[in-house]
């Protein structure tokens, strides 16, 4: 359970840009949307692969 405090004189707004930061950055949302459908081990690793080597690519080419 995430907890916000709200410190002295912030606006809900501001508390709940936190929560909300916050809460995206625990990920839940992504396990969700990836538990909802079985992806094949086998393909799972294709992925982590092809995007290994896209960020691979990125950063030879910033050099």
């Amino acid at each position: 359970m995430l907890v916000i405090s709200v410190k002295e004189g912030e606006s809900i707004d501001r508390a709940l840009k936190r929560y909300k930061r916050k809460y995206d950055r625990t990920g839940v949302m992504k396990e969700i949307r990836s538990r909802k459908q079985f992806v094949k081990p086998s393909v799972a690793r294709r992925k982590e692969i092809i995007k290994a080597a896209y960020i691979q690519q990125i950063r030879q080419e910033e050099e």
